[in-house]
């Protein structure tokens, strides 16, 4: 008698990378990646020589804005509301306190900037603050230095901001020169 030996049922695999390929290219093409949102904003330089970057600011040429973990805005120990920023910026910026800029339009206080070049604003937030209210904060101090030198091209220029050139640029940045210092996150 014939004895019968059963084989045991395979799969032909050959054809299975094929499949995995294909579908692997299909995800690929039909698939979007989102781009990543980011903050338009360039590092400072290193500086050559650290004595040259590190010099005693007067008190009155800095504005200290603060966040806290109740997301509350504070400007000099007061809160203000997130629309005041820019005015208040723009006010500190173009104050004028030794009379020495021609082009500046603030009220001369004795308790504010001497000098659009000597203004440092100081932008400290608690670690419990959200990103949103810290950039919101930082777009409107950018606005008030963006409204400074617009003011000062159509007074110097006679222009718009789209129409200057790179040297008139330098000297509007020279001008109003955007100089913000973010203070390290704060922790309890």
């Amino acid at each position: 008698m014939k004895s019968f030996r059963r084989h045991s049922a395979t799969v032909n695999a050959g054809s299975m990378a094929d499949i995995a390929f294909l579908l692997l290219i299909f995800f690929l093409i039909t698939t979007t990646i989102s781009a990543d949102k980011g903050l338009l904003r360039q590092l400072p330089s290193d500086c050559p020589n650290i004595e040259d970057c590190i010099k005693d600011i007067n008190e009155r040429n800095l504005l200290r804005i603060s966040l806290n973990h109740k997301q509350e805005i504070f400007i000099e120990d007061k809160v203000v509301k997130l629309e005041d920023v820019k005015n208040i910026v723009s006010a500190f910026v173009d104050n004028n306190g030794t009379s020495e800029c021609d082009y500046c339009a603030g009220e001369k206080l004795s308790i504010s900037s001497d000098h659009p070049r000597e203004a440092v604003i100081s932008l400290s937030h608690d670690a419990l603050t959200k990103y949103q209210l810290f950039i919101s904060v930082q777009d409107e101090i950018t606005k008030a230095y963006y409204d400074l030198r617009a003011r000062y091209i159509e007074d110097k220029f006679n222009k718009t901001p789209n129409q200057i050139t790179d040297e008139e640029l330098t000297a509007v940045k020279k001008a109003y020169p955007f100089i913000v210092s973010e203070v390290i996150v704060k922790r309890d």
